[in-house]
């Protein structure tokens, strides 16, 4: 089998792309010489929130320590129970964990892969206190409903929107729809940083709270009685390198004209291969995605998508499965290892992982396919071999 797709992909392909504009916000923290507690950190804070609209944004050195601070700031007791989905990835989990926080994992939905509100609504006990949501891949998940069962039930929403850098419902920017909600800027992210994550809230308190779980140098600066926390903190150091504050403004300023690359290339794509069965998640009404990861899956549940794999490499299209295994399969829950981590109630009946099923998510995780992320402007002729690929591999089922 001949290849279809000859061109070169590296450069086509290549994310993140930096410019001199980024070499020359980094180059100016190294000559400033403040590389630990540089003032970019403050005006990456102020750049989020005029992204999201939030109130507070607290910058971390990475969005699982960002996490970890949405987990503490709800001030939950030990023994209560969050509602998260399989299907993400585990820092939107375990975090939670070491706060003491037990995790129900539930099914996703079809039509965005994000929490299914019926399914969530369904695993709802008197312990339940908060539900963690995630727009798997870039599309938003379904906020609307997750909110109202939220509200329906006294429970506090973490938004977990790493992937979802530009994406919109209704206008509202993702990064809004939580109590707490969470970017990441980790390097293959929609906003780049090398490391660094972004803690977002409404609320004075949630805010305080995460600062004082890892961000020594500012509690200082508190007003008292927190002022004396200012030698330990609460034991955590979540401050990120100002290398990295300076590198994701950069690209957070980008962003509209990265993001619209992408969709433009995708979007070609997809035009492109609907018509042969596939599906690519476009957004419903009223909804504005994002692609950090190009996925797609076939209409027909008995298409063999491994051989649908198979076959695309072969003639050069470099795409795969999803990368994030469900978490409900994964030793660390199915050995019983979170039990031993989470400081949970002697007397607490906690849920054995062991044999846990979710069929609707299980399903549809195995009818994925992943593709790369067309991020150059030129790669309309790379996004025609692959469509032509996509033809060829089609006859050949």
């Amino acid at each position: 089998m001949n290849p279809i797709v000859t061109l070169d992909q590296d450069a086509l392909l290549k994310w993140p792309d930096f410019t001199e504009t980024e070499e020359a916000a980094v180059l100016r923290i190294m000559r400033d010489g403040n590389v630990s507690t540089h003032p970019v950190i403050q005006e990456l804070e102020e750049d989020f929130r005029t992204f999201t609209g939030r109130q507070h944004a607290l910058a971390h050195c990475n969005g699982t320590t960002a996490l970890m601070a949405a987990f503490h700031a709800l001030g939950l007791e030990p023994g209560d129970e969050v509602l998260v989905p399989t299907a993400t990835f585990w820092a939107s989990v375990l975090p939670m964990i070491w706060c003491g926080l037990v995790p129900v994992f539930c099914e996703s939905e079809a039509e965005t892969l994000g929490l299914n509100p019926d399914d969530a609504a369904r695993r709802i006990t008197p312990r339940t206190k908060a539900i963690v949501i995630v727009h798997l891949w870039g599309l938003p998940c379904k906020v609307t409903q997750l909110r109202e069962l939220a509200d329906a039930h006294g429970l506090k929403i973490i938004e977990d929107a790493s992937h979802a850098h530009g994406a919109s419902v209704d206008g509202v920017p993702c990064g809004r729809f939580g109590d707490i909600s969470v970017f990441s800027m980790q390097g293959d992210k929609l906003v780049p940083a090398g490391e660094g994550g972004v803690f977002l809230t409404g609320n004075d308190e949630f805010y305080r709270r995460a600062l004082l779980l890892g961000d020594i140098t500012r509690i200082i600066r508190m007003p008292m009685p927190d002022m004396r926390f200012a030698a330990t903190s609460f034991g955590i150091k979540t401050r990120i390198a100002p290398m990295s504050a300076a590198l994701g403004r950069a690209m957070l300023a980008r962003l509209p004209d990265t993001n619209s690359v992408r969709n433009h290339n995708h979007q070609l794509l997809l035009d492109a291969i609907e018509p042969l069965g596939f599906d690519g998640f476009r957004a419903p009404p009223g909804t504005q995605r994002v692609w950090f990861e190009f996925i797609i899956r076939h209409r027909d549940p008995d298409v063999d998508i491994k051989r649908m794999v198979g076959i695309l490499q072969k003639l050069g299209c470099r795409v795969g499965v999803p990368r994030y295994p469900l978490l409900h399969q994964q030793p660390f829950f199915t050995e019983g290892h979170w039990k031993a981590i989470g400081r949970y109630p002697e007397n607490q009946q906690l849920p054995d992982m062991t044999g846990a099923s979710f069929p609707k998510t299980e399903s549809a995780n195995g009818s994925l396919i992943r593709l790369p992320n067309f991020t150059h402007p030129d790669a309309a002729p790379l996004v025609a071999q692959y469509a032509e690929a996509f033809q060829h591999a089609v006859g050949q089922l």
